[in-house]
């Protein structure tokens, strides 16, 4: 087999990159493994679980890679609100 290299620019690809690898070698040990007659079973058996649990997991690391660039930035500005800004609140009379 040709040998591939892979190159990861950030953490959720390089998970993502591992995970696609395993899975590939779980579904290749499946085929291979299955008696004739079943192969699509057993390989169906291991793809469609493990797909879900790499789709679980990317989106996982995507949202926890988000978050974490978004504590980096701090919060976004956001306008106050008028009244507390400008000191233009109104002052009830003042009677006795």
């Amino acid at each position: 087999m040709d040998p591939r290299t892979f190159q990861a620019e950030t953490p959720l690809q390089a998970l993502l990159v591992e995970q696609a690898l395993l899975l590939a070698q779980q579904l290749e040990q499946a085929a291979d493994a299955a008696p004739d007659g079943q192969v699509l079973t057993r390989v169906e058996a291991v793809a469609v679980p493990a797909a879900r649990e790499l789709a679980r997991q990317a989106v996982q690391a995507a949202l926890q890679a988000q978050a974490a660039a978004a504590e980096k930035k701090g919060r976004p500005a956001a306008p106050a609100p008028a009244d507390a800004a400008c000191g233009t609140r109104a002052q009830p009379d003042a009677t006795s």
